[in-house]
């Protein structure tokens, strides 16, 4: 077995942890992303193991000799073998949540019903299970990729189901379930992503998906890497709770003005609205932070204050964006607080304006505020940078544009698809420095 350097990188956010592996030349072998957890270590462990399951197809195609993804049949094969491998890591996480269900069947709540109780869930577990190929089919699309999203309202939709056909109160499974799901997401898969990959590689090929037996030689090559571990750093709102000695981490705003800059190395200023605050960073040409500005601690006009208003409104938060798209008069919102939100959008629900308009208006105050910390922190220079869950949102990226055309005229304006991983491609690339005994940039 061989084995290749890798240099971690991990961001703790206060909604997401996400985690970037680099190899020695900083090319990303793999990113990957949970939800952030009361148990940070787990958070950190789940989203580090997601990146490595990320690498693995990446090594995968290095081995094919088809990096730029344009092999079709290459491309076919992996896209298979990835649904197999979601779906055996679901089936095992589904496994551990069932052990978990039946072991909360005690007591005296449970005195006159266990056996009906045991047999139920045992009932909703096996239709989980049957209709699990389908939600990893090709064409299938899941709302989420969390584990908790999709058992959950599979699971609540099923067990009423069950609990009526067997005469049981269905808050006797809601109950089990919510107890033992908080006990499953705060601990990874128990199975190791090699017996995985084997049981996936096995189902793709008993499926007839892809390649001829000389071909899998490549897959099974990379198997055989290992991946070692070289230097980990860690970093985000959340870094003080981070498992790691204080050399392995660096501040957030250190990591994103960095990781901006590996994106786009033209970069100056940076823009990064998260969960719970906006940063506003000036870089120079190598990266490193010259100045910032942060907003104080209150959530107003961060991603947690959209979420707020997302469930005010009864919306998924992936629904904003569109829905301000609509709007032809947007809204004059006078406060960005989170605290007066939810009165002032009832109040002006019940006065009859859009739904659309007042989102509109909301996404405007959000831009608003972020553009007032850049000034604070130098103004926008070209080229600018914007990051975080927040510039995946359209609504706040038009206003963005037009905010920053309007008080600085023509801007290169940056956004990448993947710019949630900024902090952690950047965490991950202090690692790959320190390792090497290059620390500059990291004394802020």
């Amino acid at each position: 077995m061989s084995s290749m350097k890798t240099f971690v990188g991990i961001d703790l956010g206060s909604t997401t942890t996400k985690a970037v592996l680099l190899d020695e030349n900083e090319q990303i072998l793999g990113r990957g992303i949970t939800n952030s957890r009361s148990n940070y270590e787990t958070a950190c462990r789940v989203a580090q193991q997601e990146a490595a399951v990320d690498a693995r197809f990446t090594l995968f195609r290095r081995e094919f000799g088809a990096a730029d993804g344009t092999d079709e049949e290459v491309e076919a094969f992996l896209s298979g073998l990835e649904r197999a491998f979601r779906l055996e890591q679901f089936l095992e996480q589904l496994d551990d949540l069932e052990e978990t269900c039946l072991s909360q069947v005690k007591g005296e709540r449970f005195e006159m019903n266990a056996a009906g109780v045991r047999q139920a869930l045992e009932e909703v577990f096996h239709r989980l299970r049957a209709e699990a190929p389908e939600m990893y089919a090709p064409g299938a699309r899941r709302k989420s990729d969390f584990f908790r999203d999709i058992a959950g309202s599979r699971y609540l939709a099923l067990a009423e189901e069950v609990a009526r056909d067997a005469g049981l109160p269905y808050d006797l499974l809601l109950n089990v379930y919510d107890k033992s799901i908080i006990a499953v997401e705060n601990r990874p898969p128990k199975g190791t992503l090699s017996d995985m990959f084997k049981r996936a590689l096995k189902r793709v090929t008993d499926q007839g998906i892809g390649l001829s037996g000389e071909m899998l030689q490549p897959v099974e090559k990379a198997l055989d890497i290992e991946l070692e571990e070289t230097y980990l750093v860690g970093t985000g709102y959340g870094r003080v709770t981070l498992p790691f000695s204080k050399e392995h981490i660096r501040s957030e705003i250190l990591c994103h003005g960095l990781g901006a800059h590996m994106m786009y190395p033209r970069t100056r200023t940076v823009l990064d609205i998260g969960g719970q605050d906006t940063k506003g960073i000036q870089v120079d040409e190598n990266g490193i932070v010259e100045n910032f500005q942060m907003n104080d601690r209150c959530a107003a006009g961060c991603g947690r204050y959209l979420g707020y208003i997302a469930d005010e409104m009864n919306m998924g938060l992936h629904e904003l964006g569109p829905l301000a798209m609509q709007s032809e008069k947007p809204a004059r919102i006078n406060s960005t607080c989170t605290v007066f939100a939810g009165a002032e959008l009832r109040d002006r629900l019940a006065l009859g304006e859009k739904r659309e308009d007042i989102l509109a208006g909301l996404h405007r105050a959000i831009i608003l505020r972020a553009i007032s910390i850049l000034s604070r922190s130098g103004g926008v220079a070209d080229e600018f940078t914007f990051t975080g869950g927040v510039a995946k949102n359209e609504a706040a990226v038009r206003e963005l544009k037009k905010l920053v055309h309007e008080n600085y005229g023509e801007v290169t304006i940056n956004i990448d698809p993947d710019s949630i991983y900024t902090g952690s491609l950047g965490a991950a690339e202090f690692a790959r420095r320190a390792a090497e005994g290059r620390m500059e940039g990291v004394e802020l």
